[in-house]
């Protein structure tokens, strides 16, 4: 293979690889459902790192241009875990989690993170799905969106996308480019197929659903109930369904804000997982790990395919990818709960991020930087 095939197919894995990551971290488990909306532009890699360098991206070795060469940035990305419930007949997909990967103007930083799927927005009429609009959780702007009148048996995830990625715009100032979602099981076999990762498990986690042999526990009248899979502190080895389990947990010390952490730190683990394997130089072990996923990934690219933003954003390592954790805190009245609002900190980050001046916005609030 020379050099010219090697550094396309390199990008295409770890922008592949790194995307399936994010989506399944944050996942519950997602409709293997073609996300084909008309949205506007298109990218979608998961939160690998940013940056084809003229060190690493010779362009000049064909006249042909490589895929994605004409990309530029910012580049803003959805990653959204939908929790489908296929079991429960006619039930809406919920965005269990969503997450933003935020490309700069120069190609040469990414910026990950995650909003409050309990975060209250206002969710913009969607006619094709009936709904009229209003106030509430962003988880639900999927549910509502994916509803098809007259079908209620068939609820459409690719609908729900649209009005979810339509909110997040609106809420952040921010032009989607493009998107994706990926299933419960394709998380498993990509983590299992790179032969597990290795995590700092940062604090005492107990797992809502597994037993220590992995298997589920049992659902009695009051929850679940049975022997407990417990994470603790330390370097850990995860297997598929340890990496999904642990990243799902959000009843721990700082709920939801704690489980964004889990899956950002999750994430860069399996994109260093990745980098330290070089997988993308074994074309064998490429077609593994693609055969491994097979339909459990879904895109969502307006038009550009997924190769040519993994080109344009694959190849630096893992530590140019920067995990930002936003503050907020409960809307409501004594115990009426309604849902999560972003702390003003948070928003001004939005703003700056959408200005560019991330970095020096960083360094005066280091708090907001997630380290491993």
């Amino acid at each position: 293979m020379t050099q010219g095939t090697a550094q396309p197919r390199r990008r295409w894995l770890l922008g592949l690889a790194a995307l399936v990551a994010v989506l399944l971290v944050a996942a519950g488990a997602v409709v293997a459902t073609r996300l084909a909306g008309r949205h506007t532009p298109a990218p979608v890699a998961g939160p690998a790192a940013p940056t084809p360098s003229p060190t690493t991206v010779p362009l000049t070795v064909s006249p042909t241009p490589p895929p994605g060469a004409d990309l530029t940035g910012p580049l803003n990305l959805l990653l959204v875990g939908v929790d489908t419930r296929i079991s429960v007949p006619g039930w809406e997909p919920h965005a269990d989690s969503v997450l933003v990967l935020h490309v700069t103007k120069g190609l040469d930083r990414a910026y990950l993170f995650s909003l409050p799927r309990d975060l209250v927005v206002d969710i913009p009429a969607y006619p094709k799905a009936g709904y009229p609009g209003g106030r509430t959780k962003l988880t639900h702007a999927m549910s509502y969106g994916s509803r098809v009148p007259g079908d209620k048996a068939h609820p459409s995830t690719a609908q729900g996308y649209e009005l979810l990625r339509t909110t997040v715009t609106r809420y952040t100032g921010l032009r989607i480019d493009a998107g994706a979602v990926i299933t419960f099981g394709g998380f498993d076999k990509l983590v299992d197929t790179l032969g597990g990762v290795d995590l700092r498990i940062d604090q005492r986690v107990a797992s809502i659903h597994r037993k220590p042999d992995g298997t589920y526990r049992d659902k009695g009248p009051g929850g679940y109930v049975g022997p407990q899979m417990v994470y603790l502190p330390g370097d850990m080895h995860l297997t598929g369904w340890q990496a999904l389990d642990y990243a799902r947990q959000r009843y721990t010390a700082g709920g939801d804000y704690t489980r964004q952490r889990h899956q950002q730190q999750l994430l860069r683990a399996l994109a260093r997982k990745i980098l330290d394997q070089g997988l993308a130089r074994d074309p064998a072990r490429v077609e593994q790990v693609v055969g491994a996923l097979g339909e459990t990934l879904v895109y969502a690219g307006g038009g550009r395919a997924l190769v040519d933003f993994a080109y344009a954003l694959g190849g630096l390592p893992a530590d140019a990818l920067t995990l930002v954790a936003l503050p907020g805190d409960a809307v409501g009245k004594g115990a009426a709960y309604r849902g999560e609002q972003l702390l003003p900190v948070g928003r001004q980050f939005l703003t700056e991020l959408a200005a560019e001046r991330t970095e020096p916005f960083l360094d005066t609030h280091p708090t907001l930087r997630v380290r491993s």
